[in-house]
């Protein structure tokens, strides 16, 4: 017998849409012409559909729940993005609706599709949705803090975006506490690739790799500095890509052979390397070298740090803390070494565009601290309240998955 409940359990989620409804009827309204101009919104937008979606297309019997739930996720996350990022600058009680804002929204949903690849295939739908409406309330309110109080630099959102999504997404997993499962005799292991699922997955990472310069520089201020920033991109995941390369057929369980896993996720591991840095003045040669340093990072993650997560309860699916997680933490080292050697002469007029608070006096040395303590807040705060949320998460009413239905379509869906 069907149970009744079942039906509807993702009827929250039309009460949730409703309120929205009614929360834009009542506060947003249509922006002015100023922004109709901004670049990438649109490379963005196919970033998150498709880009991420395909991207955790690889797991044998979890293709629709990745590409739906990535869907779901991110088309409700851009509707409550919109109103919580904006929530700190209303004017007369109003949100004014432009480009920018909806490619801000875009971004933001980016953080949760980082931790929703933490936990594929590990946590049901009213798990997900739940963790997703938390998390995008505290990642703008995080994001709030390292413009309006660190007021540091971050153009990528290494920091804010990558760096937060990958460890909340881990403090939600340590809060589950997921311990790998072994399938019984006779039983099919699920939690792994197929030749065909590994090929898919590579539309995503190939579309990730080819508008991530776009993704990196859309809320450039000045076409110098949009210039700088895709370059500064385009050059670290190039590099990053080699070296993924090379260093997984040398760290390989079968020696000389590369890894698809390296090759699906640590080529694009220069995009988030680069991301706090990309308008800054730091020279092709310098971004080369921030994309193999990154791809360094990124596959010995995978290769030694995964499985010593997994021993100890912290199940990571999509390694986001080897392609989001460290490179965002690296990327943020890399703005407090770059930011102490600034200089007026160096960027001109495009200083206070670029660094608020330095346009208003704040020196170099001040600023390469402020980018210190916003990298560590944002840890601190996406660990500890992503590890609350996944005990929150844990409770019935959101239906968690047993162990025999984890990295299962058919638990989601009417399958053919």
């Amino acid at each position: 017998m069907v149970d009744k409940t079942e039906k509807f359990k993702y009827a929250p989620l039309m009460v949730f849409q409703i309120i929205l409804l009614v929360l834009y009827c009542v506060f947003t309204t249509y922006g002015g012409a100023d922004d109709a101009t901004v670049r990438g919104y649109e490379d963005t937008h196919v970033m998150i559909f498709i880009g991420f979606g395909f991207l955790m297309t690889f797991l044998k019997k979890y293709c629709y729940s990745a590409l739906g739930f990535n869907w779901l996720l991110a088309a409700m996350v851009i509707q409550w993005a919109l109103l919580c990022q904006n929530f700190f600058h209303m004017e007369d009680m109003t949100i004014r609706i432009t480009k920018k804002v909806l490619l801000e929204a875009d971004i933001m949903s980016a953080t949760v599709l980082i931790t929703f690849g933490a936990l594929l295939g590990l946590a049901s739908g009213p798990q997900l949705l739940f963790i997703a409406i938390v998390e995008t309330a505290l990642g703008c309110t995080n994001l709030y803090l390292c413009e309006a109080v660190f007021k540091i630099s971050d153009i990528g959102g290494s920091i804010g975006i990558h760096t937060f999504g990958a460890y909340f997404g881990l403090g939600v997993s340590s809060a589950l506490r997921l311990k790998k499962v072994e399938p019984q005799q006779g039983m099919q292991k699920l939690d792994g690739p197929s030749y065909v699922t590994d090929t898919t997955a590579m539309i995503g990472s190939i579309f990730l790799w080819i508008y991530w310069p776009s993704f990196n520089s859309g809320l450039s201020q000045s076409d110098a500095e949009y210039q700088r920033a895709v370059i500064n991109t385009y050059l670290s995941l190039a590099s990053a890509t080699v070296t993924a390369f090379i260093v997984s057929s040398i760290v390989n369980h079968q020696a000389g052979k590369f890894d698809m896993v390296h090759i699906q996720n640590s080529t694009l591991a220069g995009g988030v390397g680069v991301g706090a840095v990309a308008n800054f003045f730091i020279s092709p040669g310098a971004a080369i070298g921030i994309g193999m340093g990154a791809g360094v990072l990124s596959v010995c993650g995978y290769r030694f740090l995964t499985p010593a997560m997994e021993k100890i309860g912290i199940q990571d699916t999509c390694g986001v803390n080897n392609l989001h997680g460290m490179p965002g933490i690296y990327s943020g080292l890399l703005s407090v070494l770059f930011a102490a050697f600034i200089t007026s002469d160096t960027y001109g007029t495009e200083l206070p565009h670029i660094f608020e608070a330095m346009g208003e006096g704040r020196t170099a040395e001040v600023q390469a601290l402020m980018q210190l303590a916003a990298l560590g807040t944002t840890i601190v705060l996406a660990l500890a309240v992503g590890f609350i949320t996944g005990i929150i998460a844990k409770l019935p009413i959101f239906s968690p998955l047993k162990e025999t239905e984890r990295y299962d379509d058919e638990i989601n869906w009417e399958l053919p």
